[in-house]
């Protein structure tokens, strides 16, 4: 989970600060003391560890918070808008150029998952209107060329290749001169990576820059090797000059170190987080919500678009007559579950919930696979049993369990818990219970 150790930590020491009506220099002082820990634990670079903390203090001991009557509060809310701003402040957009072709150039080492990420950019930028072409231009790497074309393929993004035996530089110009014949205004280039920097990857990328003039070059790194990845970025930067960054395996990163020094180190923003193995799973980086999310704020506007995306206001509002009506039903429930997957792993999403801290969400066994089972028990019903469960006698079970791969057991609790569905959503809407922890959640574990 991303941040899961600092947003732990930063957490349980701003719930100290808050829990004292007044707070003194020396409060502060011991607070931020931890603060740096956590911050340097999350591998975070040190130079932009100092700084921070040095900002953060200067601000934070003035009379105006020091006598305030929410002292704790204030010091939150300097972190909020420091962490925010250490990242970037607003999300940065990619720039589309005035006269199409967009070339987007896609550049990091080797291993990074930068041929994956061609399709998810390409897929994401889709959604706005793009007609997007993905180039395959590394022609070293074993089956790049074939691995790219299979994202095409099932993104339906057409790719263009001539082969491992071209030049980069030919295959990147005769790229966009395929993609100005055919109608295309967005042009991905997937480029060589090494497993170091070298002068003969930076050589050949230059040759590329130099030939194309990309709109924008994107650094693609992987964000769970840390200081690593800010090295990387920065010598990216420095040899080649990038854009912006994107971070893949986000989702993984428990430390954040990558996220929260990248901007500070290079002056290039984060542009896009890797969220996960699909092809879907690539979300824009939004420093703000970021920030609030760490310091257990929540991310309600994340929240909002992933269920807008996800969810189909028809159908939602035909459920919500439904549960009114006391007239919800398995099949109901079924639908429910299959929008709720579209909108990514549960425990990302309930990290969104305000209130929802990380040391709540170790005490809530979450299992994906659960959902699997439930909706293999519900589709060995019948028409008539989905209805009305409460026909579902000992024979019936025996016969749903058999045809689930599951136990009695199993279909009893899933149909103990059916009515549960409707307390839950009773409880996400009421923030004391959030705010105590005493949200049960039905059908997992």
């Amino acid at each position: 989970m991303a941040f899961e150790s600092l947003a732990s930590k930063l957490q349980e020491t701003f719930k100290k600060l808050k829990g004292k009506g007044k707070l003194t220099e020396k409060d502060v002082k011991a607070a931020m003391r931890e603060v740096k820990l956590a911050l340097l634990e999350a591998d975070v670079n040190f130079k932009v560890v100092k700084d921070f903390i040095n900002t953060i203090s200067e601000k934070a001991v003035g009379s105006e918070v020091l006598e305030s009557l929410t002292p704790g509060q204030h010091v939150i809310k300097i972190v909020n808008e420091e962490l925010t701003q250490l990242m970037g402040s607003a999300q940065s957009k990619i720039v589309f150029a005035s006269k199409p072709p967009t070339v987007l150039m896609l550049v990091g080492l080797q291993g990074a998952g930068k041929t994956t990420t061609c399709g998810k950019l390409g897929s994401a930028l889709r959604k706005t209107g793009k007609k997007p072409l993905l180039v395959a231009g590394d022609i070293y790497r074993a089956a790049a060329i074939k691995q790219l074309q299979v994202v095409g393929n099932q993104l339906d993004i057409p790719v263009f290749t001539m082969g491992d035996k071209k030049n980069p530089v030919d295959i990147a110009k005769a790229g966009i001169q395929y993609a100005e014949s055919n109608g295309h205004d967005l042009v991905i280039i997937d480029t060589a990576g090494r497993l170091h920097v070298n002068e003969e990857l930076m050589q050949e990328l230059k040759d590329i820059k130099q030939a194309v003039k990309p709109t924008e070059i994107l650094l693609v790194v992987d964000a769970m090797t840390g200081q690593d990845a800010v090295n990387v970025a920065e010598n990216f930067n420095e040899k080649l000059g990038i854009d912006g960054v994107i971070l893949t395996k986000f989702d993984g990163d428990t430390r954040g170190g990558a996220a929260l020094s990248v901007r500070a180190v290079t002056g290039k923003p984060i542009k896009f987080v890797g969220m996960g193995e699909k092809l879907s799973d690539l979300e824009p980086f939004y420093p703000d919500r970021i920030a609030s999310r760490i310091l257990g704020m929540g991310d309600v506007l994340s929240l909002i678009d992933k269920a807008q995306q996800a969810f189909d206001q028809k159908k939602s509002l035909e459920l919500e007559k439904k549960i009114r009506s006391q007239q919800f039903t398995f099949d109901d429930f079924l639908d429910q579950l299959e929008q709720m997957k579209n909108m990514g792993p549960l425990n990302q999403v309930l990290e969104m919930i305000p209130g929802m801290n990380q040391k709540m969400l170790k005490d809530v066994d979450i299992d994906d696979k659960q959902l699997a089972h439930v909706e293999a028990i519900i589709k060995s019903m019948t028409k008539k049993e989905r209805e009305n469960p409460s026909v579902i006698n000992s024979s019936r079970k025996r016969r749903i369990a058999k045809g689930s791969g599951t136990s009695v057991q199993d279909v009893n609790n899933l149909l103990k818990q059916f009515e549960q569905m409707r307390k839950m959503m009773k409880q996400l809407s009421n923030p004391k219970k959030l705010k105590k922890g005493k949200m049960k959640f039905p059908f997992f574990g």
